[in-house]
């Protein structure tokens, strides 16, 4: 199984490039202060999730696996100062928000698959 072939890091890196697309249209001092963070943190998921996989260690690919949803929950964060900023719609928030939900759910179950044999 290749990288590319886990769900979860298909959504991550879907949901980073939605966020991306999101914020390039915002004012020089919104994306100089939250979307620089909200990129970087939304980023940061599928990044720790590659890093991981490519460890071949399962200690290592959990732990790599920890930090992509700590960033995961900083995003959500991110997206809740947007939000109470006025510079996403509700829209937008509540997209934004059940898609993290789901990829933190599919996080969750892939970081309990980690050394299981199948």
């Amino acid at each position: 199984m290749e990288l590319s072939d886990l769900n979860v890091y298909q959504l991550a890196m879907e949901l980073a490039d939605d966020i991306y697309t999101l914020v390039s249209y915002w004012n020089y001092l919104d994306k100089d202060t939250i979307g620089k963070q909200l990129i970087r943190s939304c980023d940061s998921i599928a990044a720790n999730i590659s890093e991981g996989y490519g460890r071949y260690s399962y200690k290592e690919n959990k732990h790599f696996c920890y930090y992509s949803r700590g960033s995961l929950f900083e995003t959500f964060t991110w997206i809740e100062k947007a939000r109470r900023r006025n510079l996403m719609t509700e829209e937008q928030y509540l997209n934004l928000n059940e898609r993290l939900t789901s990829l933190g759910k599919m996080l969750n179950s892939y970081i309990n698959s980690i050394g299981k044999k199948k």
